[in-house]
C-alpha cells in the first residue's frame, strides 16, 4: 500500500471542478486522492491552501484531508496503485482557434489511465466535452492496453458532466437538480449508482442515459442558459429605443409558467469559464457534422456586442475621447462570489478604457489578485469600493456583488469629481441614485 492509502476515487486535475468534486465527495466519505501534475500546485494543496476561490471551500478540504478521506498526489499511477475504482478525468478542455474544444490532456489522462490499469476500473469524464469524446477515450485507453499486451484487463468508460454554478458550486454539488451519467455497462452503472447514492438519500435524481446523450446534455443546458442572456439583452436593446423599460417587460414574461424568471436579467454580457467556450464549441460541433447552429451562433454574436455596452454609454457621456478622464470600475470578476475574470465583461471594459486613453481606477471584494496578474501597474487598484470613485469622472458597475447592492448614494456624489454612474447589471432605481444629485445610465431602460 503507498502513501495514498486505500483510495477508491481518483480526480485528475484540481481546478474549479475536480477540486471542488473530489473535496465533496471526500465530505461523504469516500476516500479520495485528486491529482495534478502541477507540483506546485499539489504542495499547496497538502498545506491547505486554495487555488480557487470558492466560498465555504478552504473548510471543506482542510477538514477532509485531516481525517484522511481527502489526500493529493502528483501520481495518476500512484493513485491507482492504492486501489482506485473510478478515475474521474476533470482536466480543462481549452478552446482551439476554431472555437472546438481542445481534448488533448483528456486524451493524455486517458492513455495514462491505460498505461497503469491492472484490473478493472472506470473512466469517468468529468470535464466539459463534445459529443463522440467518449468514443476516443476508449480507443485510446484500448491503444495503451494493446501495446502492453494486456486487451484482456476491462475497464468501461462514462460520461458524468457537471452543473456547478461557480459560487454556489458545493450546495449545487451536495442537493444537485440532477446528476447526468452516461454509461454502456450494467457494471459501470452500478458503481456510479453507489458512488453517488449518499447524495441523493431523500430523494434520487440520478439520470442514467446513453454517453452520447450525457456528453450533448451539458453543451445544450449551457447553451439553453446563454440563450436567454442573449435574448433579454437584445430585448433591452430595443426597450432602450422604443423607450420602453426592460425591467417591467422581463417581470411580465417572466411571469408566464412557460418562461419564467431565470437567466431574464438584463447587463452587459455574460462571462466565465463555461458559457463562451461550451456555446463556441457547440458551434463548431454543429460544423463539424453539417449542422449550422444559427440560433447559438447569433447567441455569441449578441453577447460579444453587450460586452461593448458600458464603453459605449461612457463614449456617450464624454465623447468618442476619455483621455484623462478618471473612470472607476466596481467588480471585476464575470459574476460575484468568484474571482474568475475569464472572459469577464471587465476585460473588454478595461482595454476598451485604456485604448482611449482614460484613467481606470479599480475595485473588486476577491478578483484583485487576479486582475493585478493581467494587467500589473496598468491600472490604480483602490482599497475598497469608495476609494475607488474618489474623485472619478463616471463609476461603472460590472458585477453585482451583495456590498455594491446598497451603496451610501450621498457619500459616492461628494466622493466623486462627476456625476455619471454607469449600472453594467441594472440594480440601481433611478430615483436613489438621482436623490444624491447622480445620473443613472441603466440598460434598457428608457427616460420618460
Amino acid at each position: 500500500m503507498t502513501e495514498l492509502g486505500s483510495a477508491k476515487v481518483a480526480i485528475v486535475g484540481t481546478g474549479y471542478v475536480g477540486l471542488v468534486s473530489g473535496t465533496c465527495f471526500a465530505e461523504m466519505g469516500t476516500q479520495v486522492v485528486c491529482v495534478d501534475i502541477d507540483e506546485a500546485k499539489i504542495e499547496r494543496l497538502r498545506r491547505g491552501e486554495m487555488p480557487i476561490y470558492e466560498p465555504g471551500l478552504e473548510e471543506l478540504v482542510r477538514r477532509n484531508a485531516a481525517q484522511g478521506r481527502l489526500r493529493f498526489s502528483t501520481s495518476l499511477a500512484e493513485a491507482m496503485d492504492a486501489g482506485a475504482e473510478i478515475v474521474f478525468c476533470a482536466v480543462g478542455t481549452p478552446p482551439d482557434e476554431d472555437g472546438s474544444a481542445d481534448l488533448s490532456y483528456v486524451l493524455q489522462v486517458a492513455r495514462t489511465f491505460g498505461r497503469n490499469l491492472r484490473g478493472y476500473a472506470l473512466f469517468v469524464t468529468k470535464s466539459t466535452v463534445p459529443v463522440g469524446t467518449s468514443d476516443l477515450v476508449r480507443d485510446a485507453i484500448r491503444e495503451e492496453l494493446r501495446l502492453r499486451g494486456r486487451e484482456d484487463i476491462p475497464f468501461d468508460v462514462a460520461s458524468n458532466p457537471e452543473f456547478l454554478k461557480e459560487g454556489a458550486a458545493i450546495k449545487d454539488f451536495m442537493s444537485p437538480d440532477r446528476v447526468v451519467i452516461g454509461v454502456d455497462s450494467d457494471r459501470a452503472r452500478e458503481l456510479m449508482t453507489r458512488l453517488y447514492r449518499p447524495f441523493l438519500l431523500n430523494n434520487f435524481r440520478v439520470m442514467f442515459m446513453d454517453l452520447h446523450s450525457a456528453e450533448m446534455a451539458k453543451y445544450a443546458a449551457n447553451a439553453m442558459l446563454a440563450t436567454r442572456i442573449s435574448f433579454i439583452n437584445e430585448i433591452a436593446c430595443l426597450c432602450e429605443k422604443v423607450g420602453a423599460d426592460v425591467n417591467h417587460v422581463r417581470k411580465a414574461i417572466g411571469a408566464d409558467a412557460r418562461i419564467g424568471n431565470k437567466f431574464l436579467y438584463p447587463g452587459c454580457g455574460y462571462g466565465g469559464s463555461c458559457f463562451p467556450k461550451d456555446v463556441r464549441a457547440l458551434i463548431r460541433t454543429g460544423l463539424d457534422h453539417g449542422c449550422e447552429m444559427r440560433v447559438i451562433s447569433a447567441v455569441e454574436a449578441v453577447n460579444e456586442v453587450q460586452k461593448e455596452i458600458v464603453f459605449a454609454k461612457l463614449k456617450a457621456i464624454f465623447g468618442p475621447n476619455l483621455h484623462g478622464r478618471r473612470i472607476a470600475v466596481w467588480g471585476l470578476a464575470f459574476k460575484p462570489e468568484t474571482d474568475d475574470m475569464r472572459c469577464a465583461p471587465s476585460l473588454k471594459l478595461i482595454d476598451s478604457l485604456i485604448e482611449a486613453g482614460a484613467d481606470v481606477v479599480v475595485y473588486d471584494p476577491v478578483a484583485m489578485d487576479e486582475c493585478r496578474r493581467r494587467y500589473g501597474d496598468t491600472l490604480q487598484y483602490a482599497r475598497d469600493m469608495y476609494a475607488a470613485v474618489r474623485g472619478a469622472d463616471a463609476l461603472a458597475m460590472l458585477t453585482e456583488w451583495k456590498q455594491f447592492r446598497l451603496p451610501d448614494w450621498p457619500s459616492v456624489a461628494t466622493l466623486m469629481a462627476g456625476n455619471d454612474i454607469v449600472d453594467g447589471r441594472n440594480i440601481y432605481p433611478a430615483a436613489e441614485v438621482e436623490a444624491a444629485g447622480l445620473r443613472l445610465h441603466n440598460i434598457g431602460c428608457a427616460r420618460h
